[in-house]
Order: structure tokens, then C-alpha cells, then sequence
């Protein structure tokens, strides 16, 4: 993207762009996605959908393989590092945010997704600011405040405020509306927003929102989201399950994959980890990612006290 465009895509913002046209104008403004869309028949949203982010050379039914490798990544054949400085960058003042994945004026076509992984986003959203009511469908939607509160509102009829704790989930299915403010006007809210594709597509639209103990979490990893209504944390309609762990340095452990045909995509929220197995031995810092699959585990080292770590198990192929 050259520098006059990203400037023309900063200024429509500025001026008062809201977030659908927003982020249509990034993901939709290299033609990559309208090709998509159009070849595949993807439906008339054009941002959030599955088929229209399919790789073309692919079978249809494949997602997971197409960001291998990037230039400035390291990879192996089971697994990619998404070193945090090398994420997509935007400072719009009142929202400082980083895009492990395509998204919005970011875009790099072997970063689109990790499996059914399609987003996350690292937003810290000034006091009083936020992103005004805009759609989405056929998404699943999760987000983890990390500091402050997130006040939140939908076509749905939902109104709540979220914290340091909380974990929020939105099915968007055949479509809904929402916005997102900071609660606070003093303060920033820090937060990591996740989209995937989901298992079924135009499901009718949902919101949960549980809180947890964040003392579950340490020295282990405490689950946060899984596929079923019944099982711990918030559910989603896609076979994965995200846990989060806190770690004292020196502890060491391993996560079991729930299910075959998965992977997992470990997002170091702090600290330091490493992480190991037969052909891997590779450290970690805040902020950067690994995903990895064909395996049926990850092995991991907290190398600092309090380390946060937050697991991301999801099928790589749909």
C-alpha cells in the first residue's frame, strides 16, 4: 500500500467512516477479497465471510495453510512464529491496535488466518472512545478485556459492561448489530478481540458472557471457551476451545489438542515462554504467536514470573 492511500484511508476514518465502511475499505480495497467474493459467491457482506477468504488454488473445503511463510517469519513444517513487532500496526489516537492477521488497512496475503482463526486483535481504545454501532455476520466473535472496562450494546437487546475477567462471545450468524465503547473516560481499555469462521453459517444471532476466577488460571491452564453450552467458559459454534494460563517462572506444561485435525495457535499475552518438542525449541516474548499443528500436544516453560499465556485450539481444516 503506497503512502497516498494509506493516508486517503486514515482520512475518510478521521472524518467519520464508520466501522463497516471501515473495514470493508481495508479488506476489500486490494481486490483480493471482491475476487474472492465474487468467484466463490460469498454472500452480499463481504467482510467477515468464509468464502470469500478461501485461498483459490485450494480445495473448497480447506482454510488453514495459505500464510506459510512469510517473509519475515519463522516457520517449520508444523508450525509458524508471528514475532509481535512484525504485526499489523495502526495508531488512530484515540485506538492504538495490532493485527496478528489481515485486517482493516493491514494487509499481507500469508497472514489471512490460522485455521478457522480468522482475527486477533490487540485494541487498546482511549477513555470515552469506541467504535460505533456496525454489523457483522456468519462470525464468531470473541473478546478478553485484559485492563479496563468495555461497554457494549446490540440489536439484540444486550447492554453490558465487560472487565479484566470476563470473557464476551457473539454468534453474528444471519447478522447483528453492536458497538463498543470505553467505560471509563480516564483511562484506556486494553483488550484482544478474536474472530473465527464458524461450523454453521447464518445460525441465529447469540450473545454469553461469563465471568471467571482468574486465580483458576494459576500455574494452569483454566478453559475460557469450548463447543458446548455445558462445558466450562463461553461457548461457540466451532469445534475449539481457547484456555488461558498464568505461570511462576520454571513451570513447565503441556496442553493436550482436543481434537484431532486441530491446531493451536499460542498468543504470549506476557512475560516469556518456551516452547518445545521433538523439532522445536523456540522462546517467546510478549505479544508474539505460534501456531502449530499435526501434533498432539504443546510443551511450554514460563521463563518470567507471571507469565500469561492464552491458547487458541481450532480445526485447520473446515
Amino acid at each position: 500500500m503506497d503512502r497516498s492511500e494509506g493516508e486517503f484511508r486514515n482520512e475518510l476514518y478521521l472524518q467519520g467512516m464508520d466501522r463497516k465502511d471501515f473495514i470493508r475499505t481495508g479488506l476489500l480495497g486490494t481486490g483480493v477479497f471482491v475476487t474472492g467474493a465474487a468467484a466463490l459467491g460469498a454472500t452480499s457482506n463481504g467482510i467477515d465471510e468464509l468464502t470469500g477468504l478461501r485461498p483459490l488454488a485450494m480445495p473448497p473445503d480447506v482454510v488453514g495453510f495459505n500464510h506459510l511463510p512469510a517473509e519475515l517469519d519463522e516457520a517449520g513444517d508444523h508450525y509458524i512464529v508471528h514475532r509481535a513487532a512484525t504485526r499489523g500496526h495502526a495508531n488512530r489516537g484515540w485506538l492504538d491496535t495490532h493485527h496478528t492477521f489481515s485486517f482493516s488497512s493491514y494487509y499481507n496475503p500469508e497472514r489471512m488466518h490460522f485455521g478457522a482463526l480468522r482475527v486477533i486483535n490487540d485494541d487498546a481504545i482511549a477513555g470515552g472512545r469506541g467504535f460505533g454501532t456496525h454489523p457483522h455476520d456468519n462470525m464468531e466473535i470473541v473478546t478478553i478485556p485484559l485492563e479496563g472496562d468495555l461497554r457494549h450494546r446490540d440489536s439484540m437487546g444486550n447492554t453490558s459492561v465487560i472487565a479484566h475477567g470476563d470473557v464476551q462471545v457473539m454468534s453474528a450468524g444471519t447478522g447483528i448489530t453492536h458497538s463498543e465503547f470505553n467505560a471509563n473516560p480516564d483511562r484506556d481499555v486494553k483488550l484482544l478481540q478474536i474472530w473465527m469462521f464458524p461450523k454453521r453459517r447464518s445460525v441465529e444471532p447469540r450473545y454469553g458472557q461469563i465471568s471467571l476466577d482468574t486465580r483458576d488460571r494459576h500455574n494452569r491452564f483454566q478453559q475460557i471457551l469450548s463447543p458446548s453450552p455445558d462445558d466450562e467458559g463461553v461457548w461457540v459454534h466451532q469445534d475449539a476451545w481457547f484456555h488461558m494460563g498464568r505461570f511462576d517462572r520454571g513451570r513447565r506444561s503441556d496442553y493436550a489438542i482436543r481434537r484431532p485435525g486441530n491446531g493451536v495457535y499460542a498468543f504470549v499475552v506476557a512475560g516469556s515462554f518456551r516452547f518445545t518438542d521433538t523439532a522445536l525449541d523456540l522462546t517467546l516474548e510478549t505479544r508474539d504467536g505460534l501456531g502449530i499443528w499435526n501434533v498432539a500436544s504443546l510443551h511450554c516453560e514460563a521463563l518470567t514470573d507471571g507469565a500469561e499465556l492464552l491458547l487458541m485450539d481450532v480445526p485447520m481444516v473446515l
